[in-house]
């Protein structure tokens, strides 16, 4: 198990740019299983559940090229479909969550898709109903072996219908759209997700010849084609990594210049930190944020304590709770977090309550945090990352606290976020692997 040293208090300074998205790049990856034409994907990011899932597909036969950094091109013309029958296909894909991704284009392509129960973050629980009672209602036979955690879906040909989906899942929504393209007839999808993400997904599957339109709305229809070719596709930099500097530079009062970040695909995401007091200033396509002494929370207009809470896009995104949360602690004032999406992101709070922050753990979905507005550093201390979002919380935490942290579990972190480490070095941060 790695860890990291952090030898916190420093002042950081210059220029970083964000890395592919983590959450596209699942996605998109999933999708080269829907043609046998050649695929070319730019600004894949170079991070452990990334690279799990092409070696997945590798394993499936298809043909991976490393063109240049970032840079791939992907040929799934000989898909080996029994694969999925292996043992270590049921160990490789439970290893990442966005395995799940898998099903729905195995399933309208070849027939035939499944799945162990996939991994992840230790977040709650994360259901997989929204993903099979979509494919279900297209056509597939369902079964799920209860004892080995193993689902599996057939369908001779998926045909499309009107779906209403029960939640607005992001994977789920995923999923149904590649099962939907190559189905006969139409499918409309209510209650769709709509990030950037999913539109960039849309995007790249009608360049390839799907007919998909309502994209960025809540209802998508899918007019299904017989098959697909092959297009290139650039992925957009990382939402929740932007997120991620933004706060680094507001807790370490340091100047920080974010390149290249695709502010049209933002959303809430500038005006959110700003409610917490943070100036940042959009300079073409980049972020500047400025070096700040304090800054201050808002209050909602009546005077009542300000509240952040994630919700399904357009809303805020629930990945950033977590750097609000560390972020208020040195702000002047006091918010309320509500995490309503997921049930056990807030826990890691009894560590930054060690490092000295003033953090009031409501519910396993609130906590109140009453910032120091500098006047008391958190203190340096030990702690194991649980997930790839607390982990990075408590990076930036260790970044800004008096004396030298050490952080356990960093597998966590790296499945997220290409070379943190390296990259934060190069803005003037003192962190090294032991």
């Amino acid at each position: 198990m790695g860890s990291f040293q952090i030898e916190g208090g420093h002042k950081l300074d210059g220029v970083i740019t964000p890395q592919g998205a983590k959450n596209e790049a699942l996605q998109i990856l999933c999708a080269v299983l829907l043609t046998k034409e050649k695929i070319t994907i730019s600004n894949i990011p170079n991070i452990v559940d990334v690279n799990k899932l092409i070696n997945l597909l590798k394993s499936l036969g298809v043909k991976v090229n490393h063109l240049s950094k970032g840079k791939y091109e992907f040929k799934a013309d000989k898909v080996n479909i029994d694969f999925l029958n292996s043992s270590q296909y049921n160990n490789d894909a439970k290893q990442l969550r966005g395995s799940i991704m898998l099903v729905g284009p195995m399933l309208t392509r070849f027939g035939k898709g499944s799945i162990p129960r996939p991994g992840g973050d230790k977040i709650g629980r994360r259901r997989l109903d929204t993903h099979f009672e979509g494919l279900k209602l297209l056509g597939a036979n369902f079964n799920y072996n209860r004892e080995d955690y193993f689902y599996d879906v057939t369908a001779d040909k998926l045909s499309g219908t009107n779906l209403l989906l029960e939640e607005a899942s992001v994977t789920g929504t995923a999923n149904i759209l590649m099962a939907s393209v190559l189905a006969s007839g139409t499918t409309t999808v209510y209650n769709a997700a709509c990030e950037p993400y999913i539109q960039q997904l849309c995007k790249m599957l009608n360049r390839m010849g799907a007919k998909i339109s309502g994209l960025g709305s809540n209802l998508l229809t899918i007019e299904g084609v017989r098959e697909l070719g092959g297009t290139e596709h650039t992925i957009l930099p990382d939402m929740v990594e932007i997120g991620s500097w933004i706060g680094l530079a507001a807790m370490t009062q340091s100047e920080l210049t974010i390149k290249n970040v695709s502010w049209h695909d933002l959303g809430q995401i500038p005006n959110i930190f700003r409610k917490l007091g943070i100036d940042l200033e959009r300079k073409g396509d980049d972020i500047f944020i400025p070096a700040q002494q304090s800054y201050e929370i808002q209050n909602f207009i009546d005077g009542s304590i300000l509240t952040i809470a994630d919700a399904p896009w357009p809303g805020f995104t629930p990945d950033l709770l977590s750097i609000m949360l560390v972020v208020a602690t040195q702000a002047r004032g006091s918010v309320l977090i509500h995490q309503k999406m997921f049930e056990s992101r807030l826990f890691f709070v009894d560590k930054l309550i060690d490092m000295g922050a003033k953090i009031i753990l409501c519910d396993p979905h609130r906590a109140t945090v009453i910032g120091h507005d500098f006047k008391s550093k958190l203190k340096a201390t030990v702690m194991t990352s649980p997930d790839i979002r607390a982990g990075i919380s408590l990076l930036i935490a260790a970044l800004s606290a008096k004396g030298t942290s050490i952080i356990h579990n960093i597998e966590q972190i790296d499945r997220g976020y290409e070379e943190i480490d390296q990259r934060l070095r190069a803005i003037g941060a003192k962190i090294k692997r032991i």
